[in-house]
């Protein structure tokens, strides 16, 4: 696995992938920079995954948001690869297998409602069944998973830092 010498890392995750033999995937972070046009950019890489050895970038408009979005790109990247799909990734060293995992909320402040959801995306006709509970409805998928939630009255149950 090649590093690249023009990164400085700031961050890095050592995933097992459970193979035969058993390898490592290496997630690195790399230090935020300023581009020429004034947005800022951050370098990653993911290490053992295939089609992702090589350095890649994001850009956003301050360093924050550059290192934001390497993270939600790094997120994306393992949890849409094959090895994740088949449960071959893994974190070792969690305590009890316990690790935070992303939502996404959009808020409307016009409604006053929010949605959670709990991946990135969900597609037209994904949700096959709703269930409605106190006021909240539950977006589940074919496979009986949970995909969303609709909050009512989200500027009042949700905590001040997901209304941003």
């Amino acid at each position: 696995m090649g590093r690249s010498a023009d990164m400085y890392e700031i961050a890095q995750r050592v995933l097992a992938l459970r193979t035969d033999p058993p390898r490592e995937v290496v997630v690195t972070i790399g230090l935020p920079y300023e581009e020429p046009t004034g947005e800022w950019s951050c370098p990653y890489r993911i290490d053992g995954l295939e089609g992702w050895e090589h350095e890649r970038k994001v850009t956003g408009l301050d360093s924050l948001e550059a290192v934001e979005r390497a993270m939600v790109m790094v997120r994306a990247a393992l949890a849409g690869s094959h090895e994740a799909k088949e449960g071959l990734l893994s974190w070792e060293g969690v305590p009890g297998g316990q690790r935070a995992q992303t939502v996404y909320v959009t808020v409307d402040d016009e409604r006053n409602i929010a949605y959670i959801a709990m991946k990135n995306e969900i597609v037209p006709g994904e949700v096959v069944r709703q269930v409605a509970a106190e006021g909240v409805v539950l977006d589940y998928g074919d496979s009986g998973r949970l995909l969303g939630l609709e909050l009512p009255d989200a500027a009042g149950l949700l905590p001040s830092e997901m209304r941003i």
